[in-house]
Order: C-alpha cells, then structure tokens, then sequence
C-alpha cells in the first residue's frame, strides 16, 4: 500500500471523552468517533485498541490500513520517551503511555500534550493556515496553550513548554489557581475566570445589570450582556481582554509570531472578543511584532486535536 494511502490515527484523550478519527494523508477526517473516558485510568489504553479494531471491523478494513497513532493527553509530556509526567486525575505519574498503546495497537504511536496537538491542527487543517510560527490559546474551563515556533511546538527541558495559561497576571493577591499559583491568566480569561469576576463584581457595585436576575451565571451570558449594552458586563469583558491581550502580547514579543488562534468555548464570542483582544495586544506589544500578527478564532473546534495527533503521525513516524 502507498505510504499516502493509508490512514493516520488520531486521538484525543479528554477528562470525560476520548475523540477518535481515521484521517487521510491530506488531513481530511474519514471517520470520527467518542468512546467514554475511564476516569480511573487504568483500561484507557484498551478501550482504545478495542475501539480501533471494532471500527475496522465495522468498515470491513484490516490494520494494514492505520499508518500510525498520534494522540494527545492532558498534562506535560515527554514527546521523545512517550511519558505522561502528570496527570493527577487519571492517577498517571511517569506514565509510558505510548509503550502501553503500541502494546495494545500493534500501531506505532506518537504521544503529545493535548494543547499542543489541538495547536497542531489548527496550524495544518484550521486557521494558522499553514503558518509556521503560531500561537494556539483555548479558552475553556482553564486555559490552555501551545506554541508553534518554525513549524514544531515548544516543549521546553520537561515538558511544559507553552503553559500559557500559567502566566501571571495579578502578581499580588490574584485568586487561587488550581497549579497552586495565585494570580494566573487562567483564573481570569477562562470560562470559570468570567463567572468569577462578574459574580465579584455583581457583589461589590449596587450598578444595575441584567445579570443580577441570572442565578446560574455562564461565560456566554456576560458577552450576550455585552451585546445588549449592559455597562456591569462590559466592564468585565474589558478587564479580561486586557488581561489577555497583554499576555498574548507578552508572548509574541518572545515568539514574533503570524498568527494568534484563539479557540475553546469563550471564542464562540467571536468577533466582540477577538476585536477587543487585538485592541489590548496591540497597545501591549512591540509595535513591529504586533504589525506582523493576527488573531483570529479557532477553526476546527473539537477536531482540532485528532487533526494534530494525525500530523503527528505523518511528520514524525511516516516521513522519517
């Protein structure tokens, strides 16, 4: 069989979902699926093998078809040796969780940070368009990161390479971030952040808001608050682009890069989020790299992470 007639293995490990896909040499998805995440980490790696062959099974294909496996997990990782350092909610510590996916596949395999391949994807297949120097922010329930610096993500000496989401902003009494930091830009900017700084603020001004009749507060109602001319929630959304902008402002200064993706659920916020970020990154940045890079919304959505485990497979098993 032709090198690019087979198919790459995506596979992205997520606290409650595993998404799996058959992608071709192109980066077009074939066939996409989810099996549930064992949230005890202990038949993962089988579930996965299981899932492979019945998938086959089900397309009346053999392994001979699969190319090789890439996969992201959560947690900092050790790309050349295939180890999870950490992923405390899944009990992995020092976890060779490519070994135990080769074993069970049969399939070579590539393991990478989650971040790093959902930046992968988007540079490949999403809005990096193929830009080579990239940086790669998802807005969830924390904040997540990934640098592409000449067309490889940046790991670093162990692993946390491109942990964006751990830059502090607040220096002196910021809130409690779940690294054990305080003041981080993921206590701000991400979904959970929002909420935080609305119901604070909601607390400590008498101003009037549409979001004082809203009990259960989401990210999306702040930005439809925005949408609506509500002053409490503009403010809010003001500070928090601010505090992004400057970060990714920050960074760019260190990487220069072209392109700036902001994906994850707070970017479904689209235009009034990325207008206001660019507005902050480029009163923060130095002005030449500021002309050189633009920010724009995530593309590929939840696929941007099978995408990237699958260019993992065609750049770093295949064309070897």
């Amino acid at each position: 069989m032709e090198m690019n007639e087979q198919w790459l293995v995506g596979i992205d490990l997520g606290g409650t979902t595993i998404k799996m896909a058959f992608i071709n040499y192109y980066g077009e998805i074939v066939e996409k699926w989810e099996i549930p995440t064992d949230k005890t980490g202990k038949t993962i790696t089988t579930d996965i093998a299981k899932a492979i062959d019945t998938k086959l099974e089900e397309m009346g294909l053999t392994k001979a078809k699969l190319g090789g496996i890439g996969m992201g997990a959560p947690g900092p990782v050790n790309l050349e040796k295939g180890l999870i350092y950490e992923t405390p909610n899944l009990g992995w510590e020092n976890f060779p969780l490519r070994d135990h996916i080769e074993l069970e596949t049969g399939l070579p395999a590539v393991i990478d940070n989650d971040a790093n391949i959902a930046a992968l994807g988007e540079m490949w297949k999403g809005a990096g368009d193929g830009a080579k120097d990239l940086i790669c922010v998802t807005l969830g329930t924390g904040v997540g990161g990934g640098l592409i610096s000449n067309g490889e993500v940046i790991h670093g000496i162990n692993g946390a390479g491109g942990e964006i989401g751990h830059i502090t902003v607040v220096p002196d009494g910021g809130a409690l971030c779940g690294c054990g930091k305080t003041g981080c830009i993921e206590t701000i900017a991400s979904a959970t952040g929002i909420v935080r700084i609305a119901k604070e603020k909601l607390k400590s001004s008498d101003e009037e808001s549409i979001l004082r009749k809203n009990l259960d507060l989401s990210s999306k109602d702040v930005f439809d608050a925005v949408e609506q001319g509500d002053a409490l929630a503009e403010e809010v959304i003001d500070y928090v682009t601010f505090q992004l902008g400057l970060v990714l402002a920050n960074i760019s200064n260190g990487l220069n890069p072209e392109k700036i993706v902001i994906g994850g659920g707070v970017s479904k916020a689209g235009d009034l989020l990325i207008s206001k970020v660019d507005h902050y990154f480029k009163r923060f940045a130095f002005p030449r790299v500021a002309q050189a890079a633009s920010i724009s919304v995530a593309t590929l959505g939840n696929d941007a992470g099978v995408i990237g485990g699958a260019w993992l497979v065609k750049t770093k098993l295949l064309n070897n």
